[in-house]
This record gives C-alpha cells, sequence and structure tokens, in this order.
C-alpha cells in the first residue's frame, strides 16, 4: 500500500463518481484526505460546512479516508498535509487537456508531488455536479447519480434559491 494522497476539488455536490474515485483511491493509498476546495469563483451551491458533512456521509464507511477543507494552492495543501500524491478524475476526454495542464503546472511549482489520474466507473462517467444542478432544478430523479441524502439537500438548496425572470 502505498503513502497518503489529497483527492481535491469542489465536490458541490458530492456523486457517486466521486464516491466511487474515494473507494478506488483508498484501495490503493493508505490514507485518502478528500479535499473541499474553497474556491470562490466557482460559485458553488452548498457552503464549505455542507460540502463537508456531505462528504463525511458518503465516506463513512471507508476507514482510511478523512475529509477537510482548503483555501489555497492544492500544492501548498499537499505540503502542509505531507502528501506527495494528488488524484484527480477524469471522466471524459474532454477533462483530459485542462487536467494535464493543472498537472503540469503543479509538477513545475512542486516536482516532488505527483498527480495520479483515475477514472470512475463507466456508468459514472457521465457525471458532473454541474449537469445535475441543472437536472435537479427542473425536477430530475437523480437517485442513480447521488446518494438520496445529496439528492434532498439539493433539491431544499434549489427550493430555496432566488430564481431568474426572463
Amino acid at each position: 500500500m502505498c503513502q497518503k494522497a489529497i483527492y481535491a476539488g469542489t465536490f458541490d455536490p458530492i456523486t457517486y463518481g466521486h464516491i466511487d474515485l474515494i473507494k478506488r483511491a483508498q484501495e490503493i493509498f493508505s490514507e485518502v484526505v478528500v479535499a473541499v476546495a474553497h474556491n470562490p469563483q466557482k460559485k458553488p451551491l452548498f457552503s464549505v460546512k455542507e460540502r463537508i458533512s456531505m462528504l463525511k456521509k458518503a465516506s463513512a464507511g471507508f476507514p482510511r479516508v478523512e475529509v477537510d477543507d482548503f483555501n489555497c494552492l492544492v500544492i501548498d495543501y499537499a505540503r502542509k498535509q505531507k502528501a506527495h500524491v494528488l488524484i484527480r478524475g477524469l471522466r471524459m476526454i474532454s477533462d483530459f487537456e485542462y487536467e494535464f495542464q493543472m498537472a503540469l503546472t503543479n509538477r513545475k511549482l512542486a516536482p516532488h508531488i505527483e498527480t495520479i489520474f483515475l477514472m470512475p466507473q463507466e456508468s459514472y462517467s457521465y457525471l458532473s455536479s454541474k449537469l445535475l444542478k441543472e437536472a435537479a432544478s427542473l425536477g430530475a430523479d437523480l437517485s442513480s447519480f447521488v446518494p438520496s441524502f445529496v439528492e434532498e439537500a439539493l433539491k431544499k438548496k434549489l427550493r430555496a434559491a432566488p430564481r431568474l425572470s426572463p
């Protein structure tokens, strides 16, 4: 078994694709820190506290997984955690260019930190939090994509959000 790894992301909200990657990572690494990025530029629907709570509930059955948050460069967070591996998920080929660019930038800034790409199960390869938020706003059944507690939180949050008029 390898060392500690960081799986960082916005997780707004967590999906079965994220959970699949967490499960895969904890089978490879001795410890996995799932790190929630503050990243206000992405305009998350859920607060950091809410995302952490959902992640803790979703990963409760994984003994080597810790959930945390960070508000800095991911490589600085990895250094603080004494981790030398970053995990990034690749769903579709369209993710690759951005993820590759980010991995090379991180390598230039922190050569001792390696990026590992993991792919989710095929049945989750098309899932994105953005797509699910849009589907939820239109009343879709999300039970195939997210745990029930996430679906409930998502629909509640969207009902409470102010609507833009056309």
